[in-house]
């Protein structure tokens, strides 16, 4: 068995509520690594995220060019997305697609956090899809309830 290396991964998304399948995002894309023998700092990120970078005046082209090629980034796929895709579709990325490691999450969940905001505002219960401290703390602020989208629209 290979020895560990150390991993540093920063993420970026919304995590608006941090869902499992947020936090799953870093253990799939540590065990990739770990795999792959790759050390270093990495942008971890869904395929989703990965998708925005084809959005016109989202990114900077030199923002992007920094991210790929000096760091390199750890794309966790998910359902509906195509990051290998995306990748050709970017002349960017494409140049530095050997700095893109592309996780596969071997249990594929359509979890998002739009789906856990529209059913907490719907009152639906969202136990087990998020960490049972995100729980307590969104139902102590009364987030994402009916009357917290109402109190947004009043201001």
């Amino acid at each position: 068995m290979r020895s560990r290396i150390p991993v540093v991964l920063l993420a970026c998304g919304s995590f608006n509520p941090i869902t499992n399948m947020h936090l799953r995002l870093f253990e799939v894309a540590r065990d990739h690594l770990h795999q792959t023998a790759v050390p270093e700092l990495k942008l971890l990120c869904g395929a989703d995220v990965l998708k925005t970078f084809q959005t016109p005046n989202l990114w900077k082209d030199a923002h992007i060019q920094e991210i790929v090629g000096k760091f390199g980034l750890v794309c966790v796929g998910r359902a509906g997305h195509n990051p290998k895709g995306y990748i050709l579709g970017s002349p960017i990325l494409q140049r530095h697609r050997d700095n893109i490691h592309l996780a596969r999450e071997p249990v594929q969940n359509e979890i998002s956090a739009t789906y856990i905001r529209r059913a907490l505002s719907q009152g639906q219960s969202v136990k087990y899809l998020l960490p049972d401290a995100v729980i307590a703390y969104i139902k102590e602020h009364n987030l994402y309830t009916r009357n917290t989208a109402r109190k947004g629209m009043k201001s």
